[in-house]
């Protein structure tokens, strides 16, 4: 008829941190998560916090008595929910609610938490106000609900191509705006590979771009190891599979700095597996959405060339997560390229969103100047959680040079990591991301940038925690 089973334990099947982060932005409460889900057969029901009928349905009805109330389950998978204890009221789930990442709004009859997330890879500040008021200057403008050119708003498009050849040194790029780097990325999946290719990527890996391979047919993902000490890519390893896999892999991709490592790959570094590619015929696409997020003294640099293909972002930079906008920066000289990516635009978004669009526009003359204030805050964030997750002793941090990210690894008795996020969230009240999303079953990716200091050190004191409870006595409902 239909079971409790915790959020998290189903974080490998239906991916967990989609849920948490699809029911906080559609709700605005960033820090909520619940407890508890209701699985009926293969259907996954996710609570939210009003009251609404849906629709009804037919069949035999079962009822299933809770601790908070009582469940009422038709035969044909509906679902009626009581609201509270003994209630005659009810609202109707109906039979054909299949994916478990949709949210429904109906009862609060599940036991709800408050936990505080930094798991997610989000910054605390919003855009550039003289931006944002310049925009709302704009809402009546006929054009912006409009289409504009696929490519992007004209004078957006050659700010940035100024942008790429002053503080990239991408001379020879030509820039199309998307919806955010993530659909920036599925436009050159699309553009580049066919049904059956081969791709490469290196543990631990951006689990979107995974996704986004898969999604899209291609499914031999050839997956190569991070050095143990630096989580860099293994440059050896792909000259070996570049020389020697048939066909030879189609596309190798990197973030940098990474997500979800934390680290920053060296210039040296990049320009070898740039080469690799180059003389192996394969096409390098570099993320580099986290260009302004580095510490240390350290620096961010670009590679071009006519294999390689750059994706940039303006939603972590400039607070824009919201307003979804990104660019490719491709090479200008080969043929054909902007055609390709201009019929999958056309058929996706068509075009980003034009007041999105200027926003982005009227943040970039702000200067990079104004996101480099921003974040250096974050290194106050970045060592208050390095602090909190020292339980878990020298050496099994890495990460912090560059993005948002901590990479920590788990005693070794805990591989599977998704049982470890579940216990911290509902015993402990926070919000990290398993490795195995990421191709690292034992590990965690802790974000450091979507929270201001004062909820930061809130944050670390539960992580602390519940990290030196873990190891005192293990998982323990």
């Amino acid at each position: 008829m239909g079971s409790y089973v915790k959020l998290a334990k189903r974080a490998v099947e239906t991916d967990m941190p989609v849920m948490v982060k699809k029911y906080a932005h559609q709700h605005n409460h960033v820090n909520a998560a619940y407890e508890y889900v209701l699985c009926v057969g293969d259907r996954v029901f996710i609570p939210c916090a009003r009251e609404r009928a849906l629709h009804g349905v037919g069949g035999d009805l079962f009822i299933l008595k809770t601790h908070v109330g009582y469940v009422y389950m038709r035969a044909n998978g509906g679902l009626d929910a009581g609201f509270g204890p003994k209630s005659e009221k009810c609202c109707v789930l109906g039979p054909g609610l299949s994916f478990p990442f949709f949210m429904f709004p109906y009862t609060a009859f599940f036991t709800l938490y408050k936990g505080v997330e930094i798991g997610e890879g989000v910054v605390y500040w919003q855009p550039p106000k003289e931006a944002l008021n310049k925009v709302k200057e704009l809402v009546w403008e006929p054009s912006i609900s409009r289409y504009g050119a696929d490519e992007g708003i004209p004078e957006l498009r050659e700010a940035l191509i100024q942008k790429l050849q002053k503080e990239n040194k991408l001379v020879k790029s030509s820039v199309m705006v998307t919806a955010g780097a993530n659909q920036a990325f599925v436009n050159l999946v699309l553009a580049l590979c066919d049904t059956g290719d081969s791709v490469v990527m290196f543990a631990p890996y951006y689990f979107n771009a995974y996704m986004s391979f898969q999604m899209t047919g291609v499914t031999n993902i050839l997956v190569g190891p991070g050095n143990p000490e630096t989580l860099h890519p293994d440059a050896d390893w792909l000259e070996k599979i570049l020389s020697e896999a048939k066909p030879v892999p189609k596309v190798v991709t990197v973030v940098n700095p990474g997500n979800p490592s934390g680290t920053y790959i060296p210039d040296p570094l990049l320009k070898r597996i740039s080469n690799l590619c180059r003389e192996a015929g394969s096409w390098l696409i570099v993320d580099n959405t986290y260009e302004y997020f580095m510490y240390d003294g350290r620096k961010h640099s670009c590679i071009e060339g006519d294999h390689v293909v750059n994706i940039f972002s303006f939603s972590k930079a400039y607070g824009m997560m919201g307003w979804r906008v990104g660019y490719i920066a491709y090479p200008s000289g080969v043929e054909g390229f902007q055609n390709q990516l201009l019929k999958i635009q056309d058929n996706i978004p068509i075009c980003a969103s034009i007041l999105s669009q200027h926003l982005a526009l009227y943040s970039l003359e702000m200067g990079p100047e104004w996101v480099t204030e921003q974040v250096k805050d974050l290194v106050k964030n970045r060592d208050i959680i390095l602090e909190a997750l020292s339980p878990l002793g020298e050496g099994a941090v890495k990460g912090g040079e560059g993005a948002i990210y901590l990479w920590a690894k788990l005693p070794e008795q805990y591989v599977e990591d998704d049982k470890v996020v579940d216990w911290l969230a509902t015993t402990h009240k926070v919000i990290v991301i398993p490795g195995s999303a990421c191709g690292c079953p034992g590990h965690l990716r802790i974000s450091f940038g979507g929270l201001t200091e004062n909820d930061c050190r809130d944050a670390a004191e539960k992580l602390r925690r519940g990290l030196e409870d873990l190891l005192s006595n293990g998982i323990v409902q």
